[in-house]
This record gives structure tokens, sequence and C-alpha cells, in this order.
């Protein structure tokens, strides 16, 4: 039997957009919006999206790697998130887990907080305190694909 371990990291993020919170709201809120910046990136082809954006609803998004990756061509990536509290504009939690093929590599909470800005738009607070199972992740790793996709959001809201 393999040896099971746990690796436990907390990662903050802040950044500034430009954009109102009720704007960056909606771009977490919005399947379709959701879709554009955080799931069809490069890396990765999608193969299942879905959304139910409201305390109790699930996500889950389905990806196969691409060349150019650290994972072999065509490995799929599964994330299933559960929204767990949700305030219009201002703040959303939710617990999420990621697998690799048939093994779950972590599970984390997450809360993206919305804060309006004194020189206005909005500076958003992410928190992600994630568990890491089997060194299947890391926390440099998470840190850098939750950087990646905070960027694509700020792209995204630029539009």
């Amino acid at each position: 039997m393999a040896e099971r371990s746990v690796a436990h990291h907390t990662i903050v993020i802040q950044r500034r957009y430009s954009a109102s919170p009720e704007r960056v709201f909606n771009a977490f809120s919005d399947p379709n919006k959701m879709r554009r910046w955080f799931a069809e990136g490069k890396g990765t082809a999608l193969e299942d999206f879905s959304s139910d954006f409201r305390v109790g609803g699930n996500a889950v998004w389905r990806f196969r790697f691409t060349p150019g990756t650290p994972f072999p061509e065509g490995t799929p990536l599964t994330n299933n998130t559960y929204y767990l509290d949700i305030v219009p504009n201002e703040r959303i939690v939710f617990a999420y887990t990621m697998a690799i093929g048939a093994s779950r590599i972590s599970s984390s909470q997450a809360t993206v907080e919305l804060l309006p800005s004194s020189e206005g738009g909005t500076e958003l607070v992410f928190t992600d305190q994630a568990a890491f199972f089997e060194g299947g992740d890391t926390p440099e790793i998470r840190e850098a694909g939750w950087r990646e996709l905070l960027e694509s959001l700020a792209r995204y809201l630029a539009q």
C-alpha cells in the first residue's frame, strides 16, 4: 500500500481591479463569464463545465492536459466545487477538490472577498486553505495557478 501523507497550507493573494465589486462578483457568479476567464485557458482542453452558483450549489470542471504542461498529454483533471456562503458583491466561500485521473490530489476551502477600493474599483482578497495529498500537488503549484487565474480575470475585466 502506498504511504499516505497530507500537507496543509494557506495561500493569500490580494489584487486590485479597476472594475466595480458588482462587476467582479458577476465574473464569478455568471457561469458563461466564469467559463471564459477561469476554464478556457492554455495548457488544458475543457471537456465539461457546469456551475450552479448558489449556496448549496456545485460546479464541475473537467479538463485534459495539452502538450507543454508537466503532465502527459490527455491526462484528466477534475475540479469539484461546492458553494458554502455567498454575499452578493462582497464574498464567496467555496470548498473544492481536485483530482488527476482517479487520484484526489487536494481539498480546499477558499474565500473571495470583494472590497470597494478607496481609489475606485475593487480590492480582491483570495484565501485558500488547502490540504495536499500524497505530494500530488504543492502549495507553490497551487499559488501559481491561482495567480494565473486572477491575472486571467484581470484581462477579462479589462475587455
